[in-house]
């Protein structure tokens, strides 16, 4: 692995997909997004599923975060049974060239007590699903273990266990209306050659193109250069580039900020941003800067998990949040927007009309406890100051 930069401002020379999926014949849960090559629009608030039916928190006290394995096709299809519009996931690519769905840079297992980590990208096919239960009755995997942020490294126990999955499967044994929001994953620690990003986005864009059909697709991805590559690579799914929005800092600078997010959008024609929501909840005078440059904008974070500060982000304008308690916030978000029925009686004061959904009824007014009231006046002031 090279490790020269590349900051890409043209791509000569690109080996094109052919672009035989349509963006004009979305899913019935979905099915009103309007697209061009420089913007995407949304019909509704949307709610997607993080790495399916939520991340995996092995060190979590609170049993939903060990539910059911992260990224796996139980998760997918659990999440699928909820309203949720896309489920998202990581999609990695092994040194044999096969797109699978994996979120960490390194798989971590144990053998005769000694702990040994690989890195993800270094194995082949065979060895990736070699790892954890397994599709064959009787055939045993490798121990799976995980590192925490905190360093630690714990088990990976789950109360529903599922065997590791590639992208092609996740296609095939998904329900085919939900949508997809594909995360190109790449370790931050490491500056990519761009024929190597070419190579790697290639080998997922083979995917993506046999297997969509009519499936919503959204690429996202923290890598810049990725992200401008695969925008270039191909015009047929919207690109959204991730971003921190200045929690963190990279040497790259186009990371560091909801500013920098807007001026590589901009520049490099991708359709959103995607922010970590303290990021947007400390600045967000930014978000009238991007709905005012027609990006669509998406949310994820630990905060997308409390629904008085989904609801915020609704009256903000923001587009969607990425959850992982699916159950309760596809929930909250229902009782914030409802479709009015024909025998509805009363005005038009709070409906909203959007062409081929009908009217809707907006929760302006939410009747909120004094205490969620409270939460709700003190929760902007303290993230500013996290």
């Amino acid at each position: 692995m090279a490790l020269k930069a590349v900051h890409v401002s043209d791509v000569p020379s690109l080996d094109h997909v052919t672009e035989n999926a349509s963006l004009t014949a979305y899913a019935t849960r979905f099915s009103n997004v309007e697209m061009n090559r420089s913007e995407l629009k949304m019909p509704k608030f949307v709610v997607v599923g993080h790495r399916g039916h939520g991340m995996n928190q092995l060190q979590s006290s609170d049993r939903r975060m060990r539910a059911i394995k992260e990224n796996s096709i139980m998760s997918f299809n659990a999440a699928a049974a909820f309203p949720l519009d896309f489920i998202e996931f990581d999609v990695q690519v092994t040194k044999d060239d096969y797109p699978v769905i994996f979120h960490d840079d390194f798989i971590f297992s144990e053998e005769n007590g000694n702990v040994f980590q690989t890195r993800m990208t270094d194995l082949t096919l065979s060895e990736f699903l070699s790892y954890g239960p397994q599709r064959e009755a009787g055939k045993e995997g490798k121990k799976l273990l995980r590192k925490t942020k905190e360093g630690n490294i714990l088990k990976w126990d789950v109360e529903k266990d599922d065997p590791l999955c590639t992208l092609e499967e996740a296609f095939v044994n998904v329900k085919p209306s939900i949508g997809f929001n594909v995360e190109l994953k790449f370790d931050d620690h490491i500056v990519y050659q761009q024929d190597h990003l070419v190579h790697v986005l290639q080998a997922v864009l083979k995917i993506v193109f046999e297997h969509a059909k009519d499936r919503p697709i959204i690429f996202s991805t923290f890598q810049p250069d990725a992200a401008i590559l695969v925008r270039k690579l191909q015009s047929t799914y919207p690109v959204f580039f991730l971003t921190n929005g200045g929690c963190e800092i990279y040497e790259d600078v186009r990371r560091n900020s909801l500013e920098e997010a807007l001026k590589l959008c901009l520049e490099n024609d991708l359709q959103g941003i995607v922010s970590e929501i303290k990021g947007v909840f400390r600045n967000p005078g930014v978000v009238s800067k991007i709905k005012e440059s027609s990006l669509c904008l998406l949310t994820y974070g630990k905060l997308n998990n409390v629904p008085e500060a989904v609801y915020m982000q609704h009256l903000m304008g923001i587009d969607g949040v990425i959850v992982d308690l699916v159950k309760e916030i596809t929930e909250a978000v229902a009782n914030m927007i409802k479709p009015v029925s024909n025998n509805a009686v009363g005005g038009e004061e709070g409906l909203a009309e959007i062409e081929g959904m009908g009217k809707l009824q907006v929760k302006s007014n939410p009747k909120f406890s004094q205490e969620e009231m409270s939460f709700l006046f003190k929760l902007i002031p303290q993230l500013l100051q996290i």
